[in-house]
């Protein structure tokens, strides 16, 4: 299968000013996102055990191809890695194409753990449940039912929009939109700008006079993504005698020392922005110098949880490894960190961590992802927020660093501008910050219709 190059039929009603035809994403995207959701696409971060990507990617190509897109299935880099491009030209050919980019996979889920199977897609209580539902199929289930929407109604947007339905995000993307900007980069061709996943949610807000406001935070930037492995080693022996060299000693007292440690406080482009809006809205005080600045971060929330992370770096052990019986001293021993660094700050970041960890161990990366960040102006800015008024007169988008990592890291390799922006407006009360790769995962159905209606605005004006 190939890109397809062949402009819809173009009439008044179905070009960027409006679509008289109706908005026909509004009453397939709830289905749309529970049959995603039933694919089993469970990432382990082991190709040999990781499934469904292939199953699920091909049966996006067919909802494409069912209203006349030609598509592009690419398994990047090893079987069953499916991905599948579809273009759809705009009025404006000249233009930058809009890349509009989801990934597939989903992290794993313990069914015994759940209220409702994970792979279910049940939707119950006002709410579409399952693994998956916030990270990230609630987007491409948006970004899939407007690219079926504007196919089958001819619509033509103000620039090529580029959908992009990716594998292996969940592990970092090295089978996936990184295999893809290294060895297919010509998928790719003409592409200036990119919106994806984790911004465009709502974060209400109270107001001095009383009043909420509900801030829809754009994701401007995000920490660079480097797993760490830690390896000590030591003289092996017999667990009943005297050991002043053991490599488990060495290796539990560095992981002690960075899971313990704070880094020190940074005050990016992107933070300072954010911190700036909420204090304007709120009249909260968010002073880098103060003690208790956590302490006030602290009154936004749940989602404080993810801004906290982005004020300094982080050093999380996750995994360790000793041993083999219990009355032998093992030679190795090794720890898994996942580090997350802010912009500029990897140089200073690394020598801290070589003073904690102290001479017996060494470090090594299996994973390094640059940081990245963007600033929060230009068209496609405004029409983000153009489109967040025109569905939520009491909304405004405000800039923010993600503490994690998506895909936008491999684009930002080819030059491409990119944004996290899948609209949803959210009650206050959900603990959406928990959701994502938390038990219970579950998006509000209303948000999923409000999502594709702002969506779609935002598309037709970008």
């Amino acid at each position: 299968m190939s890109s397809s190059e062949q402009s819809p039929e173009t009439s008044p009603q179905n070009t960027a000013s409006g679509t008289a035809a109706g908005t026909v994403a509004v009453e397939e995207v709830v289905d749309l996102v529970a049959s995603l959701i039933r694919f089993d696409t469970t990432n382990t971060g082991d190709p040999a055990t990781t499934v469904g990507e292939r199953e699920c990617a091909e049966w996006v190509a067919r909802q494409l191809e069912e209203v006349g897109y030609e598509t592009e299935y690419v398994e990047s880099g090893a079987p069953g890695r499916g991905n599948v491009f579809a273009r759809l030209p705009g009025a404006d050919r000249s233009r930058g194409a809009l890349l509009v980019h989801g990934h597939l996979d989903v992290v794993p889920a313990e069914p015994a753990d759940w209220s409702v199977h994970p792979f279910s897609g049940a939707v119950e209580d006002g709410y579409l449940w399952g693994r998956g539902a916030v990270d990230m199929k609630d987007m491409v289930g948006m970004a899939l039912a407007l690219a079926r929407q504007f196919r089958s109604q001819g619509t033509v947007p103000p620039r090529d929009l580029v959908f992009a339905f990716l594998a292996d995000e969940e592990a970092g993307g090295t089978w996936g939109s990184h295999w893809l900007v290294e060895h297919r980069p010509d998928l790719f061709e003409g592409i200036s700008e990119a919106v994806g996943e984790v911004g465009g949610f709502s974060l209400t807000v109270a107001r001095p006079d009383g009043e909420e406001r509900r801030l829809y935070l754009v994701e401007t930037a995000e920490k660079g993504l480097a797993w760490m492995r830690l390896t000590a080693k030591a003289r092996a022996g017999h667990g009943s005698f005297l050991h002043d060299d053991n490599a488990v000693t060495y290796l539990a007292e560095a992981v002690a020392a960075l899971g313990k440690h704070q880094f020190p406080l940074v005050m990016t482009e992107s933070v300072t922005e954010f911190l700036a809006a909420v204090s304007a809205e709120t009249g909260l005080q968010f002073d880098p110098s103060s003690p208790d600045i956590d302490g006030t971060l602290a009154k936004l929330g749940s989602i404080a949880r993810i801004v906290g992370a982005t004020l300094r770096d982080t050093a999380n052990p996750t995994m360790l490894d000793a041993g083999y019986k219990a009355n032998v001293i093992p030679q190795t021993a090794t720890a898994t960190v996942d580090c997350r660094v802010l912009p500029g700050r990897k140089e200073a970041f690394e020598r801290e961590v070589d003073e904690l960890i102290g001479p017996h161990v060494e470090r090594s990366w299996i994973a390094d992802l640059e940081p990245y960040e963007t600033t929060f102006d230009g068209h496609l800015v405004d029409a983000m927020n153009d489109a967040i008024l025109a569905f939520d007169e009491n909304g405004r988008t405000v800039p923010y660093m993600l503490s994690g990592g998506t895909d936008a890291k491999a684009f930002a390799k080819l030059g491409i501008r990119c944004f996290g922006f899948a609209p949803l407006k959210l009650p206050p009360e959900l603990d959406f910050a928990a959701l994502f790769h938390g038990v219970d995962e579950r998006v509000p159905v209303d948000a999923l219709v409000f999502g594709t209606r702002v969506f779609e605005h935002f598309l037709l004006h970008s």
